[in-house]
């Protein structure tokens, strides 16, 4: 797995102990991109923190299932490494992360900075390290139909071209990445066991979405 300059080949090379930034309906992949604008000082300072160690930060949605954003925490959310930061020039940072692996909280830590820290695992996603890791199984015109009916029922448009160059797995996790849904939808698409599942878990969500608003009379555009 490579992230920027880094070479990421077992679960070995990554960090136990991460600063961990939850964010509602924000979800990272391996090898897919996320750019972030920064702006509070709690995670302008973690930002700044990783930069001076292993660049590593653990993306994760708050709890929603009833647990105070401030307290509750999903169970399972992604590694990314900061491959690009840029300052705004009005005390913001411009970053993007590059997904690693995802990873299991095993605990929050105790801790003085501004920021939630976590202990964590990969043992249950080793598999995201290797790249590609499961695109055979993919039915992938079963994935482009359920996308140009999104598409057309949103009377949206979309780069074919690109599309149809891009390998199964960029395809899936780019488009679960930048699918509408909500938080719920966004953490099945994580945790999903592998690509086939998460390809068959958007392909399920997506249909029900364009099937309740088809019933509902509501316009599908968001």
């Amino acid at each position: 797995m490579q992230a920027g300059n880094k070479t990421y080949e077992t679960g070995a090379d990554l960090p136990t102990v991460v600063p961990v930034f939850p964010l509602p309906g924000a979800l990272l992949l391996p090898r897919g991109q996320l750019p972030l604008n920064i702006f509070e000082p709690r995670y302008m300072a973690m930002i700044d923190a990783a930069m001076k160690t292993d660049r590593v930060i653990g993306m994760i949605q708050p709890s929603f299932d009833g647990e105070t954003a401030e307290t509750g925490l999903c169970p399972v959310g992604c590694l990314g490494r900061l491959t690009s930061l840029q300052e705004s020039g009005d005390g913001r940072y411009l970053i993007t992360l590059t997904g690693i692996a995802r990873f299991q909280v095993l605990e929050e830590m105790e801790t003085v900075t501004p920021y939630r820290q976590c202990r964590i695992s990969v043992d249950r996603f080793q598999d995201d390290l290797a790249s590609g890791s499961g695109e055979d199984a993919v039915d992938r015109q079963a994935v482009l139909r359920t996308f140009r009916a999104y598409l057309e029922a949103n009377d949206m448009d979309a780069d074919w071209e690109g599309i149809e160059q891009a390998g199964n797995e960029a395809l899936v996790n780019a488009l679960s990445m930048m699918s509408p849904y909500g938080p719920a939808e966004k953490q099945a698409l994580l945790e999903a066991d592998d690509l086939k599942m998460r390809a068959e878990t958007l392909i399920a969500i997506t249909e029900m979405d364009l099937a309740r608003k088809a019933g509902d009379g509501e316009p599908v555009l968001q």
